[in-house]
Protein backbone atom coordinates (compact mmCIF):
# COMPACT_ATOMS: atom_id res chain seq x y z
CA UNK A 1 0.00 0.00 0.00
CA UNK A 2 1.29 3.43 -0.94
CA UNK A 3 1.57 6.33 1.47
CA UNK A 4 -0.48 9.35 0.34
CA UNK A 5 -2.32 10.83 -2.61
CA UNK A 6 -3.63 14.39 -2.95
CA UNK A 7 -6.93 14.83 -4.81
CA UNK A 8 -7.58 18.40 -5.94
CA UNK A 9 -11.05 19.18 -7.31
CA UNK A 10 -13.69 21.76 -6.42
CA UNK A 11 -16.30 18.98 -6.41
CA UNK A 12 -16.30 16.84 -3.25
CA UNK A 13 -18.25 14.22 -5.19
CA UNK A 14 -15.57 14.07 -7.91
CA UNK A 15 -12.84 13.69 -5.24
CA UNK A 16 -14.78 10.70 -3.87
CA UNK A 17 -15.16 9.23 -7.38
CA UNK A 18 -11.41 9.57 -8.05
CA UNK A 19 -10.58 8.03 -4.66
CA UNK A 20 -12.92 5.08 -5.24
CA UNK A 21 -11.63 4.59 -8.79
CA UNK A 22 -8.00 4.55 -7.59
CA UNK A 23 -8.96 1.72 -5.21
CA UNK A 24 -10.79 -0.15 -7.97
CA UNK A 25 -7.63 0.19 -10.10
CA UNK A 26 -5.61 -1.50 -7.34
CA UNK A 27 -3.92 1.75 -6.28
CA UNK A 28 -4.57 1.99 -2.56
CA UNK A 29 -3.12 4.72 -0.37
CA UNK A 30 -2.83 4.86 3.42
CA UNK A 31 -3.89 8.48 3.30
CA UNK A 32 -6.16 10.31 0.85
CA UNK A 33 -5.71 14.06 1.20
CA UNK A 34 -8.25 16.37 -0.41
CA UNK A 35 -8.25 20.00 -1.51
CA UNK A 36 -11.10 22.00 -3.07
CA UNK A 37 -8.82 24.31 -5.07
CA UNK A 38 -5.19 25.04 -5.83
CA UNK A 39 -4.68 27.29 -2.80
CA UNK A 40 -5.84 24.51 -0.43
CA UNK A 41 -3.60 22.07 -2.31
CA UNK A 42 -0.54 24.28 -1.77
CA UNK A 43 -1.23 24.42 1.97
CA UNK A 44 -1.60 20.65 2.01
CA UNK A 45 1.64 20.11 0.07
CA UNK A 46 3.58 22.37 2.45
CA UNK A 47 2.55 20.11 5.36
CA UNK A 48 2.48 16.64 3.78
CA UNK A 49 4.52 14.36 1.56
CA UNK A 50 2.53 12.69 -1.20
CA UNK A 51 3.34 10.13 -3.90
CA UNK A 52 0.74 11.30 -6.40
CA UNK A 53 -1.34 14.39 -7.15
CA UNK A 54 -4.58 14.08 -9.13
CA UNK A 55 -5.76 17.57 -10.06
CA UNK A 56 -8.72 19.10 -11.87
CA UNK A 57 -7.91 21.96 -14.24
CA UNK A 58 -11.00 24.15 -13.86
CA UNK A 59 -11.44 25.30 -10.26
CA UNK A 60 -12.22 28.59 -8.54
CA UNK A 61 -9.65 30.54 -6.44
CA UNK A 62 -6.62 28.85 -8.07
CA UNK A 63 -7.00 26.55 -11.06
CA UNK A 64 -4.90 23.49 -11.86
CA UNK A 65 -2.54 25.33 -14.23
CA UNK A 66 -1.83 28.00 -11.62
CA UNK A 67 -1.26 25.26 -9.06
CA UNK A 68 1.32 23.57 -11.30
CA UNK A 69 3.19 26.85 -11.62
CA UNK A 70 3.14 27.52 -7.87
CA UNK A 71 4.31 23.97 -7.07
CA UNK A 72 7.29 24.56 -9.36
CA UNK A 73 7.99 28.07 -7.97
CA UNK A 74 7.89 26.86 -4.36
CA UNK A 75 9.81 23.65 -5.10
CA UNK A 76 7.03 21.55 -3.59
CA UNK A 77 6.39 17.88 -4.39
CA UNK A 78 9.64 17.53 -6.35
CA UNK A 79 9.50 14.37 -8.46
CA UNK A 80 5.87 13.68 -7.55
CA UNK A 81 3.77 12.85 -10.63
CA UNK A 82 0.85 15.20 -11.22
CA UNK A 83 -2.03 13.84 -13.30
CA UNK A 84 -4.62 16.30 -14.55
CA UNK A 85 -8.25 15.17 -14.50
CA UNK A 86 -10.11 17.07 -17.18
CA UNK A 87 -13.23 17.37 -19.31
CA UNK A 88 -13.18 16.84 -23.09
CA UNK A 89 -13.23 20.52 -23.99
CA UNK A 90 -9.97 21.53 -22.33
CA UNK A 91 -7.45 20.19 -24.88
CA UNK A 92 -5.38 23.43 -25.07
CA UNK A 93 -5.27 23.50 -21.26
CA UNK A 94 -4.06 19.88 -21.19
CA UNK A 95 -1.17 20.84 -23.49
CA UNK A 96 -0.37 23.77 -21.19
CA UNK A 97 -0.47 21.46 -18.17
CA UNK A 98 1.95 18.98 -19.75
CA UNK A 99 4.32 21.84 -20.65
CA UNK A 100 4.02 23.09 -17.06
CA UNK A 101 5.10 19.74 -15.63
CA UNK A 102 2.04 17.47 -15.44
CA UNK A 103 3.00 13.86 -16.17
CA UNK A 104 -0.34 12.88 -17.67
CA UNK A 105 -4.04 13.49 -17.89
CA UNK A 106 -7.25 11.57 -17.61
CA UNK A 107 -10.47 12.65 -19.27
CA UNK A 108 -13.78 12.65 -17.43
CA UNK A 109 -15.66 10.34 -17.42
CA UNK A 110 -13.01 7.71 -16.72
CA UNK A 111 -12.84 4.06 -15.65
CA UNK A 112 -10.62 2.13 -13.27
CA UNK A 113 -8.70 0.85 -16.33
CA UNK A 114 -8.02 4.42 -17.51
CA UNK A 115 -6.67 5.30 -14.05
CA UNK A 116 -4.61 2.14 -13.80
CA UNK A 117 -3.09 2.53 -17.27
CA UNK A 118 -2.33 6.23 -16.80
CA UNK A 119 -1.16 6.30 -13.20
CA UNK A 120 0.61 2.98 -12.51
CA UNK A 121 3.57 3.68 -14.86
CA UNK A 122 4.16 7.02 -13.09
CA UNK A 123 4.54 5.53 -9.62
CA UNK A 124 7.82 4.10 -8.41
CA UNK A 125 7.63 0.35 -7.65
Amino acid sequence: MRKAVLLVDDSAMMRKVVSRTLKMAGLEFEQVLEAGDGAEALTCLRDNNVELIMCDINMPVMNGLELLQRIKEENLAVGVPIVMVTTEGSEPQVRQAILAGAKGYIRKPFSADHIKNSVTPLLAP
